[in-house]
């Protein structure tokens, strides 16, 4: 198991080191099996990258890397540099939240500072084929974070005044909602309509594409 990284900058020099390998190289490096695709090893990518970075908090609620204050985000993307898919951020709390506010939420936590590593991932290539790219560490600017507030307290409002089921992927500009289990059978528990516990299906908060490919642009641009 590698060290995990000490500083902000020696994370930085690692994903760096890591850029421009292929799947198959870092896997080889890290002596881990290449699935032949990702149907069945959906997390594959980012346990890859985990496991070359150091990162150590795996599921649990907090930054993959806490003690520097960073959350680790592998990025899927097309030739054109674009996000292939949503990012997902956390589980949405269902019950138990009153008093959680914007300032002291998961997501704002999770966002704060994020070293997103952009690979390959058009299905066409071979995923033992597919490019890691270069490092970009993004802290959300102010109108940044003021979307992401707008959308996590229009989302949670639904939450809390029992309209989950009123809730879909259509709401919020750069940030939405989505059922976040293996299947329809893995249910949590929920506030119903008239404030009663109800089963329900987990949500998770999730970055639009386009939000993503805001990051991705605004860095290219600055390089």
């Amino acid at each position: 198991m590698l060290q995990t990284p000490k500083t902000e900058q020696e994370l930085l020099h690692r994903a760096q080191s890591i850029a421009g390998l292929t799947f198959a190289e870092l896997a080889q490096e890290l002596d881990i099996a290449v699935p032949p695709d990702l149907k069945r090893d959906k997390g594959w990518v980012g346990q890859l990258i985990e496991t070359a970075l150091g990162a150590k908090a795996g599921s649990k609620p907090e930054q993959d890397f806490a003690h520097l204050g960073i959350e680790l985000k592998t990025i899927p993307i097309n030739a054109q540099g674009y996000p292939l898919e949503t990012t997902f951020v956390s589980l949405a709390p269902l019950i138990q939240n009153s008093g959680v506010d914007w300032q002291n939420s998961h997501v704002k936590h999770k966002l704060s500072k994020v070293l997103w590593i952009p690979v390959q991932g058009e299905r066409q290539i071979p995923l033992a084929e597919r490019y890691i790219g270069s490092p970009i560490l993004w802290q959300p600017n102010a109108e940044q974070e003021q979307k992401l507030q707008c959308d996590w307290e229009e989302l949670m409002d639904y939450i809390v005044l029992g309209k989950v089921a009123q809730i879909n992927a259509t709401i919020g500009e750069v940030m939405q909602l989505r059922p976040k289990g293996a299947n329809s059978k893995s249910l949590t528990k929920g506030i119903g309509k008239n404030g009663e516990i109800i089963d329900t299906l987990p949500l998770g908060f999730y970055l639009r594409k386009p939000f993503t490919a805001e990051i991705l642009q605004n860095f290219l641009q600055a390089e």
